[in-house]
């Protein structure tokens, strides 16, 4: 266990280091930020006074030398356009984007699990067909698309959702959260049900691919023979099984949801990181930008990981310490 923690721990600083390399360099040649945030009657020792202040007056290298070294100590540079700290604004946001991502995995696992396993058990039937439609719906539709056919239909034609927007929040534990008012409940449906699309889709699928093939298992045979129910059979036994490549999938698919909410918050305007980063794109704010990707790629690097040990946990048989 610790020789992989060391190996996985060594991996993801290069992992950061070659990311954080990559998106400097590219923001520095994609333009100049100066030239969309100062005013375009400014005069040219305005400009140089901006740029000097802002610090794009040095080499490439050089700038990336010094985020390095401030990034070491835990400052990765202040917004451009917000004048705070990067990593301040992005902690700021993490709370709506966590809520509205969980929700959403709640959501999929609840949701996609239930009927794909039904799916499986009762794949010859209308039933069992009409639950894979739904799920190939699911992988094709186009987030944005999606998104926009809920506004038009739950909020402009049935009035019944907001359209946009976090709603009332309440402190828990110091962070702010949606899900404990009712006004908050119902702005967090519609981005939650959205983000939760392809999720619930692969969670369909990868529980019926389950349920199939263990019920052709020898276990399940010896089962039927003791006279065990199908209730208890499927229930207990198969739904243990299939349960392992379950989480192992959504699990790492989780980071997929919290770094690709971007598109769910810009069209419900939820106050996520994703929309931060968008807007931060928008006027080349590097440091917000460098900031995001840093933090989303740290995530991913610390739920592969939880993955691997709940893995190694649910099933005995696999060593972490055997792991590439």
């Amino acid at each position: 266990m610790l020789a992989f923690l060391i190996r996985r721990i060594s991996q993801s600083v290069m992992v950061l280091l070659v990311m954080s390399m990559l998106v400097f360099v590219g923001v520095f040649y994609i333009g100049n930020p100066i030239d969309i945030l100062i005013a375009p009657d400014a005069t040219p020792a305005e400009y140089a006074r901006a740029v000097k202040e802002l610090g794009l007056d040095k080499p490439m290298l050089t700038q990336y030398g010094i985020f390095l070294k401030d990034a070491l100590h835990g400052d990765l540079g202040n917004s451009f356009v917000y004048n705070e700290p990067a990593l301040k604004l992005i902690l700021q946001r993490m709370p709506a984007t966590m809520e509205l991502a969980v929700t959403a995995m709640l959501m999929a696992v609840f949701i996609g699990i239930p009927l794909g396993m039904l799916a499986g058990i009762k794949h010859d039937t209308m039933l069992g067909r009409s639950i894979m439609r739904f799920s190939i719906l699911g992988f094709s539709l186009p987030t944005f698309w999606v998104g926009l056919m809920f506004i038009i239909l739950f909020s402009v034609q049935l009035g019944w959702l907001p359209s946009g927007g976090r709603g009332t929040t309440v402190e828990l534990l110091g962070v702010p959260v949606s899900f404990l008012t009712w006004d908050g409940i119902q702005h967090l449906i519609l981005p939650a049900m959205n983000l939760a699309l392809f999720k619930t889709s692969l969670a369909i699928r990868l529980s019926r691919a389950g349920v199939q093939e263990n019920l052709q298992m020898d276990y399940v045979k010896f089962a039927k023979a003791k006279g065990l129910s199908n209730t208890r059979i499927i229930g207990l036994h198969v739904m243990k099984n299939i349960m392992i490549p379950v989480i192992t999938v959504l699990g790492m698919e989780f980071g997929g949801l919290i770094a690709f909410a971007v598109v769910t918050e810009t069209i419900f305007s939820w106050p996520g990181m994703g929309k931060l980063v968008i807007d931060s794109i928008g006027v080349l704010d590097r440091p917000v930008i460098v900031a995001y990707l840093l933090i989303t790629v740290t995530m991913f690097i610390i739920i592969n990981l939880l993955v691997d040990i709940i893995y190694s946990i649910l099933d005995p048989r696999v060593r972490l310490g055997d792991q590439n």
